[in-house]
């Protein structure tokens, strides 16, 4: 009887959304990256993906612990959460330094900037994408953007674990730094030039505008350089996530070449 109660209080122990991960591939790069503290892991699910998670969290140290699928739902606040939640570190995020320190003995660096994008399904598809050409760091502000959450961390199928992300106050005092270490920085705009005649030499740094605003007006007098993808249809403007998916893969194909 004194297990039973032992596990019952660990179950309904308080977690806040933010303090989680979830899904299955979120979970497998938390385990990895050593941020994993409790594994919660739905009663009636099983699977071969099951027994992987099983041996990752004993591999680390990591106590599993069952529980119904309505407490993984109020984990989660209703995310498709996969019969997987992992109870975690807080995510640290570098200074814009430390960011610079880590790549500097590389040649032609590759930054992303985010100026306030809000929807964390962008943010975690635009670090996915950015993990697959290898971009050298992600960039966002403080306040008044979304940060690393759970969504953004399952969407990046566990990205966040492999690309680097600083975390800072001001973009447009960011830029300026930027410049100092000989970083080219471009915006993304209606009007510019061809991102099929973009000259990516160098170290650069990529600017990514809100999803409805764009790139602050501001921030805009800043860049180096504006870029735009002609658009021949009715809409107007991509996704932001689509933008910046198309624009990275231009910068690693140019590289490539």
């Amino acid at each position: 009887m004194k297990n039973k109660r032992e596990r019952s209080n660990e179950v309904n122990e308080p977690v806040s959304m933010e303090d989680v991960v979830f899904g299955k591939h979120a979970t497998i790069e938390a385990l990895q990256a050593r941020r994993g503290n409790k594994l919660f892991i739905q009663e009636d699910l099983k699977s071969f993906k099951i027994e992987e998670l099983k041996e990752l969290a004993k591999e680390f140290s990591v106590p599993i612990v069952w529980a119904p699928k309505t407490r993984l739902d109020e984990m989660t606040n209703k995310e498709n959460h996969q019969g997987i939640v992992l109870k975690i570190t807080p995510y640290e995020y570098l200074s814009l330094e430390d960011l610079l320190a880590k790549s500097k003995e590389k040649e032609n660096r590759f930054f992303l900037i985010l100026d306030s994008i809000m929807d964390p399904h962008n943010l975690g598809s635009i670090m996915r994408t950015a993990d697959a050409v290898n971009v050298d760091g992600i960039i966002i502000p403080k306040h008044r953007a979304v940060g690393i959450t759970p969504v953004v961390v399952k969407t990046s199928t566990g990205a966040v674990e492999h690309v680097p992300v600083a975390r800072v106050t001001n973009l447009s005092q960011t830029i300026k730094k930027l410049k100092e270490d000989n970083v080219w920085v471009f915006g993304t705009d209606m009007e510019g030039t061809d991102y099929t005649k973009w000259n990516v030499a160098g170290d650069i740094a990529l600017v990514i505008g809100n999803e409805g605003k764009g790139i602050g007006s501001a921030l805009k007098k800043e860049m180096d350089e504006m870029i735009t993808i002609p658009i021949d249809g009715h809409v107007q403007s991509l996704n932001a996530g689509v933008a910046a998916g198309l624009l990275m893969y231009e910068v690693h194909r140019k590289r490539r070449d």
